[in-house]
């Protein structure tokens, strides 16, 4: 990370990577994506769980190149992944509310000390289409992750019924990641652009702990190379190692 990435994070609670993905890799993730419309939800929403059994292009996007330096100097070098999905929107199709904060769980936390930053829970999320300025998808409270006042956030901006200016869509484009930690407000804004909204979420935690109930089975991923095996591990100190960047 760069010393105006690390200002950024420690001042927003978020940091957006841009081009983290090669037109290659976008290419061929948005391949498999055009192959799975399970729309059930009659708000036209799409949330799959475990993606990245989907295939190799989304095996990769577990210790990615350009990420894994942000997960090392965010989380700690023995981070490991937690669980991963996928949300699709159409038009007009609306999620979740504002939610999150520090100490919302006790996972969702966020330190510094000694110029180290440490995070509890994080999210990568990859996307695949843009998400220019209001169109919705991700959105958040800058610098929430530190606040000590969450719970005086109104129920009408927390549901999006009023958007104040102190929440915020960041715009990104195809191929751009967004790094977050839990420890911030976030949520789903409702869908406004004519195409669709693909973004898949890639969350990590300290190799100790974990959000999850169940953890992944290695003996569905037959081309895993040993350090995914390692990250991909059940949250215990030994079981990981230093993350190679």
């Amino acid at each position: 990370m760069t010393p105006e990435e690390k200002f950024i994070f420690d001042l927003q609670g978020y940091l957006v990577i841009k081009n983290a993905l090669t037109d290659t890799e976008l290419a061929e993730l948005n391949a498999v994506a055009d192959t799975k419309y399970p729309y059930h939800d009659p708000n036209n929403i799409m949330r799959e769980d475990i993606i990245s059994v989907w295939g190799d292009p989304f095996v990769r996007l577990i210790d990615h190149p350009k990420i894994v330096p942000y997960l090392v100097e965010l989380i700690d070098p023995r981070f490991r992944i937690d669980h991963d999905y996928c949300i699709f929107m159409r038009e007009g199709s609306a999620r979740g509310g504002l939610h999150g904060g520090p100490g919302h769980t006790g996972d969702h936390w966020y330190s510094y000390r000694d110029g180290v930053m440490r995070n509890g829970l994080c999210v990568v999320t990859y996307f695949l289409t843009d998400a220019p300025a209001g169109a919705g998808g991700f959105a958040c409270v800058p610098g929430s992750h530190k606040t000590n006042f969450q719970h005086n956030l109104p129920g009408e901006v927390r549901q999006f019924e009023r958007v104040p200016e102190y929440v915020t869509q960041p715009p990104v484009e195809a191929g751009d990641a967004l790094f977050f930690t839990e420890a911030l407000i976030h949520g789903t804004m409702p869908w406004s652009a004519s195409h669709e909204r693909r973004a898949l979420l890639y969350k990590y935690s300290p190799a100790h702990s974990s959000w999850a109930k169940e953890y992944y089975d290695p003996s569905d991923y037959p081309n895993l190379t040993a350090q995914q095996r390692r990250i991909m591990a059940p949250p215990s100190i030994q079981d990981h190692a230093d993350v190679v960047q």
